[in-house]
């Protein structure tokens, strides 16, 4: 019983230690910024969205995706900014973002090339913001949620 107490206490450590640092805060407040609105879009449809549906549709018969691994996108995307903005298991949602931002250079963006679609003269998106979105998460990763965080309070703080 001992033993499995320190496991767990080891990984909730491994998981949700940060240091006191304003950077990662920084990083949090970005990258949630940033991704609600994606969320938002696939979830309600808000922004100009397709809403759930119209995503889990696009998701699951355009790029072929599994039903359970599309309403995970659209989970992660949608609840792990607010996930972000509290700092709550802030690694591992920022894991999940470079995962799913490899995804979608992967399936979707790399055919376009680096650069995003700002003068309309392409056929699609670049990747730039999904490798900015990867530099941010990663971040996080290493340096967890930081000061202010629901992380910091639930682990040690680290020096």
């Amino acid at each position: 019983m001992m033993m499995q107490s320190t496991i767990a206490t080891s990984v909730a450590n491994a998981v949700f230690a940060t240091d006191r640092g304003l950077a990662p805060v920084a990083l949090r407040a970005t990258l949630a910024l940033v991704m609600f609105p994606h969320g938002a879009q696939k979830a309600l449809g808000w922004f100009g969205g397709y809403g759930w549906d119209g995503t889990m549709g696009f998701l699951t018969g355009s790029i072929g995706m599994p039903s359970l691994f599309a309403a995970g996108v659209i989970l992660l995307e949608f609840l792990g900014p607010l996930l972000l903005l509290a700092g709550l298991g802030s690694r591992l949602v920022a894991l999940g973002f470079v995962g799913l931002m490899i995804g979608a250079i992967v399936t979707v963006h790399a055919p376009h090339g680096f650069f995003m679609n700002w003068s309309g003269a392409q056929s699609g998106e670049g990747f730039e913001y999904h490798l900015l979105v990867i530099g941010a998460a990663l971040g996080i990763v290493f340096a967890g949620g930081g000061r202010w965080s629901v992380d910091r309070r639930l682990t040690r703080r680290k020096s």
